[in-house]
Formats: structure tokens, C-alpha cells, sequence
């Protein structure tokens, strides 16, 4: 079976009420209902469950189960059956492993306190807060014969590999084995008479009320005594005790597999092996902080998780680090779990798996295989900052601690003590001659052999790693055979404000005067004082009960005179709630590319016991309501500084609200930081502040146009020597933002070229102007005619020019390198006058194209 709590709810509710199909005994048969060594792996991010194939390390299967999104789950399976319970809501669902579809699901409160257990046909629902364990029909899911019942705030409910269901009785300091009944030939049908689950092994394993760890084993179990810092085992029948070097309390994993008991201390990050009685060897982990889960034992080695930093050591039968699996790479919880031959590390929070074969090869599983259903997995949000290390101490002394007399007896109980740092380990009671060890979650004794009529004084201490902290006394007790009569029945409410009514109705002071009533918490695997009151009721205040925890309550009645009574008969079970917690890791965004639109995103709230089932999400006074965690808003203003106001809202309604700010995309600003020229050129340097969106640009004069990125622009085509204004433009979703700046182009030169030739007259032949055709002649018109010549420049004059234009076709033969055209020029001579550009070679390229047309 697959460890962990798979709790259902009230027992009656999901017997009752749940229309839970199973993959049934009889048509499981002729279907393929799970591959050899697979696994169900539950992944938080995509709210799905990946079917992992152990010998490929291949997702072959990947199932929705909707409305579960970031929500803790907890899974029960065997190779025919899945059944998942949703922590955050209580919602119950099963998985037809023939069709793979959801076939059934159920409300069920939320929160611990009952659990499934599964193995091959058997089926067994653990309600540990009341104490009841009832076989159902994993066909039909109806109760099979009558439930075996054990005190309230039982701890365990895993089967062994015979097929035993072990149950630990922290109260009674025994471990019990539950074995089940044959089921009937029709499924729902009523069993035979007098066909029932069987408790048939029970064994002595501490003293009553120490606290209790329970690991079932391939036959047998161990339970871990957290109080006396020991491991005892159960198998064929015989109890051994290993007595442990532990300063802190350790802990299990649900189940262990092969001879070797692994103990993880998280306090002290050291694991202690035991094997045949005895503690064989100790090792550390490597790293800091406390947050290790439970060494699981596979394949000759240790693997233990570290969830600060999702990483898994592997430790060889010696204790010395062969291996380090990189696991999710990041803080969150982490779940390790043997079967089918192989260990599946699975981070619910991660896109990434591990499998293990009995080889510890270590092959990595993608949980959101693109080839199975599609999608990227989510982008993993940054690791938070790891935590501040708390200053350790011993404890501090418990608080309240009362005494009421029974007949030969006293029930002594306590408030917690202040654990300074390090977890506490234990209490001790002393007084009338006696010591105690209790569990640190039973914080409540009844101490026996006492004389009536004589008078007693107890002191309760707290002891952690670093020792005993101070005692404080109870007040003092007479005890006498003149007890009152617990009050008849409990009933218990949780109500909207965090607080919990319990109601019951006055008891018989059988001759004395009944001053008070002292309440009980039970839970699963602990008990705890509530309070005390005077009344028939009692207000348990916000925050003292855990939420999302399952507890029944019982009253002993107090007479004036000390004396108290038995308990009472167990309440039902409630689940405290409130309102949710404040989000965490509120971000509010400019959207970049929508006008006056913010988005926002969140962690999910801590739902405080009973689900969230929406958010109100108020940004600049527009609310809005969404069952996601983000949401965009628009409808802003431009450039608008807007708060963010986010708040859950459950059962009991909304909660705290977390804010931040946020601003929409403004128009942006253009500054203009300097400009340039050439003869037909501007380029303009700028900044712009993209008012938080993405902008474009584009510079403009002249008629052109250039666009590109937003720090610097040429605009070409411009005529040389001219006064220009460059407008700068910046655009994004708001709007559009320019600015201007003044550039004028340079003027454009030319030398005036003409080269005597080698012989003849052609050696005097630019030397001067005389009379007929010349190099270097300039005219009024584009053409040579003798009337409108205005005169001649010498080689090497440098002209100014202005723009070109088509005549006379021109050939200035050996004086300027065989330079023909029909191009004319006009410059600056005597006026604006024109020079064919055969004798005119233009600055920077003689490129006529640079010149405008006139």
C-alpha cells in the first residue's frame, strides 16, 4: 500500500453517502488494472496523478483530478485500487484502473484524523480521533460484520506484508494487529453472521500514554517510543527492545522493508539503524536544518530526503554517503515510498520524479511528459529565504497544570511548555512516590494507587535535547470514593470564528456539588487539555486547536471538593476552521502590451481548515472575484499607481488580505540626447522611458522616415547643407510620446579636376581658360553655350554643391580619367551656377546619387 493517511471523514458519512466505484474483484480481473512495478505519483502544480512505470521510468498514464491545484493529496494503492483524498477540501475520489477515469466522489471534511488502509482485497477505514476501525467491501464499499473498537486518539492503521493492520494505543502502551474477515460472494452483500475483523495480536510496548510512532514490516511492526527514546519490534509473536542514543524525537517511515529498522532524528539529522534487538549503527546527514523525512530502507541502503533543499542521500548498509540524488532541486515536501521492487521519489511540487531499482540506479521521470498529455511544466517560483536559526534552549516550565481526584486515583494535565528552540521529547509527572514518562502529545495522566483520604501534590516538566526544563505544581488533591458522574454525552461544534463549542449536559455530583468540568482534546494519536469551565459548555479559543485537524472531546466533572470523575463517552469529531490566512508572494505587474491593464499573482492562501473557494482581488477600487491564483485587470487608467488588494475567502468567509502596488503602462517620454550629420543624413540619439510597456520608434524629417530601436536613429535622403527638425516618436500601448531637436545637413563639396595631359597641347591644356572648350567651365545652364558661360574654376577648386541635374552630355577624356556624363552640378560660383560633373569629382566618394535633383 502506498504509506501516508488517505483520511475519508466521518466513518457514517462515507459509508452512507459515498457512491465510491472501485475497480471491482470480479471485472478487475479481466482487465489490465495496473502495470508490474508502477506507481501513482500525485503532482500538486498540474492537479494530476502520473502513472509511473518502474522498469522504463516512463509516464504511460496521466489523469486530471479537477479542482485539486496546489492542494496537499493523499493516495491509497494497490495494484487494482486508487483512492485519493484531497486534504485541502476533504474531497474523496477513486480511479477505475480498468477505464482510468474518476468514477465516484465524495465531500468529506477536511483536515487528519482518518485514514484508508489497503491491502490486496482488504480494505480497512482508520478512524484514529474516535478509535474505530471498520472493514469495508472494496467492491461496494459497505461495512463488513462490526467495527473493532480501541480508546479515542489511536496512531498507525498500515498492513504489514502478511496482511496484518496494525494499531498502536498510545494511552494503553500497546500495539494491536486487526486481521480481516472473508468477504461475501456478492459484493454488498450482508456477511454471515458473527463474520467480523479480528483483533487478534496485542502486545505491551510502552508505558501507557508515551507517544507512538508506528512502521509496519514485511511481517510485523515496530513502534517507535518517542517518550523513552526506544524501538520495540514485533515478529512471529516475540517483542524485542533497542534502547536508542536519541536526543530529540525521531520517526518512522509508515513502512519498512527488509531486517533493518532505520530511526531519522531531524533534530539531529542523525539516522539510527536497528536490527534484532539492538541499535547496529548511527550516521549524520549531511547539511542543516531539521526538515528530513523518515530513512527509508531499500535495496542494502538508506535514502533519506532533505525537504530544504529537495535533495536524497544515499547511504550504503554502513552508514557512509554513496550517493546524492538531486531530486526537485528546491524546498518543498518530498515522498519516498517502495513498491513493486522499486523506490519512487516523487516532490508533489516538481515536474521531475525519481525511480531507483534494486540495482540504486537512479533514472529521473518526467511527470508532465510532453508525449502523454502535452504542456511544459510550470516555471518553478524562486526558493524562499532559508529561515532564521532560533536560538535553542531547554524548555520552559508547562503552563496550567491542574489535578482532580478520583477514587484511588488523580487526573493530572498541562498546557504545553515552551519548546525554546528544540522539540520536546517528553513530559515527567512526579508525585505520590511516582514518575511518569508521557508522550509529549498526551499531555494528560491518570495516576493510580493513590490513597483516599490523603492528600497529593504533582510537578509536570518538559525535557528536550537540552535537558529538563523547570517543574510547576498542580494544585493539590485529595483523592475519594465520592467521585461524580461524568456528564452524559458530548457534542462539539467548529464555528466560523476559529473557535470550538463543546456542550454537554450536567453531570450528577452524586451527593456533592459539581464546581467544574474539565475538557479533553483527543486527536489522532494525541490528547491535550482543551480548558476548563464552569458551565456546561466550554469555548475553545481561536488558534489553540489546530485547523484542519480532526478532534473529539471528552468531560470529567469536578466536584468542590477536588474529586472527578471518569470520562466522559467520546463527542463527535469536528474540524476547527477559520477564515484563510493573508496570500503570500502577492506580485502585481505592469502588462506590458494592454493599456491601463495590471496582472497579479499569488501564493494560495492557508485555507485554515476548510477550503478556499475564491479570492477577492480589488486594483484601484475595480474588484473582481477568481478561483485561480492571478488574475489581469484592466480598465485603469493610463499610467495610474494603483494598490492591490488580495484576500481568500472559505467557509467562514473572507480573510486577511495582502496588498501591493503596482502602475499601468504610461505614454512614453522621449528626451532627445544629442544629434549628428553628414551631407544627407541626420541621426538623433535618445532615451525613452516605456512608461513600463514595450515601445517603438521612429524618427521623422524632410519627408523620411527611419524606424529601428529606441536609442538612436538615421533618417537618410536628405539634401546636404539644409535646416532641419527631427521628430522623435515613441509608441507603445498607451499611446505615443515625441520629442524634437533641430540638425541641420552638411554642405557637399567638390574639386574642380582637370589634369594635363603627356604631349602636345594636352600638357597646357588646364593650365588656363582660353577661348572655344576648356575643363572646368561653368555656365549658367546645364549646357556649354559660349554666351552663358560665367567663367572657369582653376584644379583643385573647391566648390559647394547644391543638387544635379540633366544636360549636355560631357567627356573629360585623359583630363579626369575618361569622365563622361550627363550630369550637371550646381554650385557655388558667382551665384548658383551649373559644372558638368565630368569635371567635378564630389568629397567623400564622388557619389552623384548624395545630390538632390534641382
Amino acid at each position: 500500500m502506498r504509506g501516508g493517511l488517505v483520511t475519508i471523514g466521518v466513518v457514517v458519512a462515507l459509508l452512507a453517502a459515498m457512491g465510491l466505484t472501485v475497480l471491482g474483484l470480479g471485472a478487475a480481473d479481466n482487465a489490465v488494472a495496473n502495470y508490474d512495478a508502477s506507481s501513482w505519483l500525485w503532482s500538486t502544480t498540474r492537479s494530476e496523478m502520473a502513472r509511473v512505470n518502474g522498469l522504463t521510468a516512463r509516464v504511460d498514464t496521466r489523469t486530471e483530478v479537477p479542482g485539486a491545484r496546489r492542494h496537499q493529496m493523499q493516495v491509497a494503492q494497490t495494484d487494482r485500487l486508487l483512492i485519493l483524498r484531497d486534504l485541502n477540501t476533504g474531497q474523496v475520489s477513486s480511479l477505475d484502473l480498468a477505464t482510468l477515469q474518476i468514477t465516484a466522489t465524495t465531500p468529506t471534511a477536511p483536515g487528519l484524523g482518518v485514514s484508508v488502509a489497503l491491502h490486496e482485497d482488504s480494505a480497512f477505514v482508520v478512524d484514529a480521533v474516535q478509535g474505530i476501525v471498520r472493514q469495508l467491501d472494496p467492491r461496494a464499499l459497505t461495512p463488513v460484520g462490526e467495527p473493532v473498537r480501541y480508546p479515542p486518539g489511536i496512531t498507525g492503521g498500515a498492513f504489514d506484508g502478511a496482511g496484518r493492520l496494525w494499531i498502536a494505543v498510545p494511552g494503553e502502551g500497546t500495539v494491536s494487529a486487526v486481521t480481516a474477515a472473508e468477504l461475501p460472494a456478492t459484493p454488498g452483500a450482508a456477511p454471515p453472521a458473527g463474520l467480523s475483523p479480528k483483533r487478534v495480536e496485542t502486545y505491551d510496548v510502552a508505558e501507557p500514554s508515551h507517544e507512538l510512532v508506528v512502521s509496519t514490516l514485511d511481517d510485523g511492526v515496530a513502534v517507535l517510543d518517542r517518550t523513552s527514546a526506544s524501538l520495540v519490534t514485533v515478529q512471529g509473536g516475540r517483542t524485542q527492545r533497542a534502547k536508542l542514543t536519541m536526543t530529540a524525537p525521531g520517526s518512522l517511515p509508515p513502512r519498512t522493508s527488509g531486517p533493518q529498522v532505520p530511526v531519522t532524528v531531524a533534530g539531529t539529522r542523525k539516522v539510527h539503524v536497528v536490527r534484532d534487538g539492538g541499535e547496529v549503527r548511527q550516521f549524520t546527514v549531511p547539511g542543516a536544518g531539521e526538515r528530513l523525512t523518515p530513512a527509508v530502507a531499500w535495496a542494502g541502503r538508506f535514502y533519506v530526503a532533505d525537504e530544504n533543499t529537495g535533495a536524497v542521500f544515499s547511504f550504503d548498509a554502513n552508514g557512509q554517503l554513496v550517493d546524492t540524488i538531486k531530486g526537485s532541486g528546491r524546498p518543498g515536501p518530498m515522498e519516498l515510498e517502495v513498491r513493486e521492487n522499486r523506490l519512487f521519489i516523487n516532490p508533489p511540487n516538481s515536474s521531475t520524479a525519481q525511480v531507483v531499482d534494486d540495482k540504486n540506479q537512479v533514472r529521473d521521470v518526467n511527470k508532465y511528459a510532453n508525449d502523454v498529455l502535452g504542456g511544459d511544466p510550470p516555471p518553478a517560483p524562486p526558493p524562499p529565504p532559508p529561515p532564521k536559526k532560533p536560538k535553542v534552549g531547554k524548555p520552559g516550565a508547562p503552563r496550567a497544570v491542574t489535578a482532580a481526584a478520583g477514587d484511588a486515583s488523580a487526573r493530572v494535565s498541562w498546557q504545553a511548555a515552551a519548546a525554546n528552540g528544540a522539540e520536546i521529547t517528553k513530559y515527567v509527572v512526579e508525585g505520590a512516590g511516582q514518575r511518569h514518562e508521557v508522550g509529549a502529545n498526551q499531555r494528560a495522566l491518570e495516576v493510580t494507587g493513590l490513597t483516599n483520604g490523603e492528600t497529593y501534590t504533582f510537578e509536570v516538566h518538559a525535557v528536550n535535547a537540552k535537558g529538563d526544563g523547570p517543574a510547576r505544581k498542580s494544585n493539590p488533591v485529595t483523592p475519594t470514593a465520592e467521585v461524580p458522574d461524568p456528564p452524559a454525552s458530548v457534542t462539539a461544534q467548529a464555528r466560523p470564528d476559529g473557535t470550538v463549542l463543546v456542550k454537554w449536559p450536567a453531570a450528577n455530583g452524586q451527593g456533592n456539588t459539581v464546581a467544574r468540568y474539565a475538557v479533553t482534546a483527543t486527536s489522532a494519536g494525541a490528547t491535550a487539555p482543551a480548558g476548563e469551565s464552569r458551565k456546561t459548555e466550554l469555548v475553545i479559543p481561536a488558534g489553540q486547536l489546530e485547523y484542519g485537524t480532526q478532534y473529539a472531546f471528552t468531560v470529567v466533572s469536578v466536584t468542590d471538593k477536588g474529586a472527578g470523575s471518569k470520562a466522559s463517552p467520546v463527542s463527535n469529531t469536528v474540524v476547527p476552521f477559520a477564515a484563510p490566512a493573508a496570500p503570500t508572494e502577492l506580485h502585481a505587474a505592469t502588462v506590458a502590451d494592454q493599456p491601463g491593464t495590471i496582472s497579479v499573482q499569488w501564493a494560495p492562501s492557508v485555507d485554515n481548515g476548510r477550503p478556499v473557494t475564491k479570492y477577492l482581488v480589488d486594483v484601484g477600487g475595480k474588484t473582481s472575484e477568481v478561483t485561480d491564483t492571478q488574475t489581469t485587470v484592466g480598465g485603469l487608467g493610463n499610467g495610474q499607481n494603483v494598490t492591490v488588494k488580495v484576500k481568500a475567502v472559505n467557509e467562514a468567509g473572507p480573510g486577511a488580505e495582502a496588498s501591493t502596488t503596482a502602475r499601468t503602462v504610461a505614454v512614453p517620454r522621449v528626451t532627445v540626447t544629442g544629434s549628428s550629420a553628414d551631407a544627407t543624413s541626420v541621426t538623433v540619439s535618445f532615451t525613452v522611458d516605456a512608461g513600463g510597456g514595450k515601445a517603438t520608434c521612429s524618427a521623422t524629417t524632410g519627408g523620411q522616415t527611419a524606424t529601428g530601436n529606441c536609442s538612436s536613429l538615421r533618417v537618410t535622403g536628405l539634401t546636404p547643407g539644409t535646416a532641419y527638425t527631427v521628430t522623435v516618436t515613441a509608441t507603445n500601448a498607451a499611446g505615443k510620446g515625441t520629442a524634437t531637436r533641430a540638425q541641420g545637413t552638411d554642405p557637399l563639396y567638390g574639386i574642380a579636376t582637370c589634369n594635363n595631359g603627356p604631349s602636345g597641347d594636352q600638357r597646357t591644356y588646364c593650365n588656363a581658360d582660353v577661348a572655344g572648350r576648356n575643363g572646368n567651365e561653368i555656365f549658367s545652364v546645364p549646357h556649354q553655350v559660349n554666351g552663358k558661360q560665367v567663367g572657369w574654376a582653376s584644379p583643385g577648386t573647391r566648390l559647394r554643391a547644391y543638387c544635379r541635374v540633366q544636360g549636355e552630355n560631357i567627356d573629360a577624356w585623359i583630363y579626369n580619367n575618361n569622365k563622361q556624363s550627363t550630369w550637371w552640378v550646381q554650385v557655388e560660383y558667382s551665384g548658383r551656377n551649373y559644372i558638368p560633373w565630368a569635371w567635378l569629382n564630389l568629397e567623400g566618394g564622388d557619389n552623384i546619387n548624395l545630390l538632390p535633383t534641382c
